[in-house]
C-alpha cells in the first residue's frame, strides 16, 4: 500500500499526536520521579558502558565530543530514525514499569 506512510518515519507532529521525543518527555512528567529517575540511570549506565568500550578500543585521548558530532553529521537520517526508535523504546519502558 504505498499511499500509505510508515508510522515510524512520519511528520513528527503525526506520531501519536507529537515527537517520539515529545510523548516520552509528557510520559516522563506524569510519571513516578523514582521511575522515571532508575530508567535515567539505565541510559546513562549504557553510554558510561559504551564510552568505556571505545575508550579501550581508541584509547585514552579519543575525542569523543568530535566523533559524535561528525558521526551525526555524516548519518543524520539514520541517527534520528534511531534516537526515535530509542526515545520510543524508553517511554514503553516507563509505560510498562507504571503498570507494576
Amino acid at each position: 500500500m504505498s499511499y500509505m506512510k510508515d508510522w515510524f518515519t512520519e511528520d513528527e507532529d503525526d506520531i501519536f499526536m507529537g515527537s517520539p521525543k515529545s510523548k516520552f518527555f509528557d510520559i516522563a512528567r506524569t510519571a513516578s520521579s523514582e521511575v522515571v529517575e532508575d530508567e535515567i540511570d539505565k541510559i546513562i549506565e549504557k553510554f558510561a558502558i559504551l564510552e568505556l568500550v571505545m575508550t579501550k578500543e581508541k584509547g585514552e585521548d579519543f575525542d569523543f565530543e568530535q566523533f559524535f558530532k561528525q558521526y551525526a553529521f555524516e548519518n543524520t537520517d539514520e541517527v534520528n530514525n534511531m534516537k526515535k526508535g530509542l526515545y520510543m523504546e524508553f517511554t514503553g519502558e516507563i509505560i510498562c514499569r507504571l503498570d507494576s
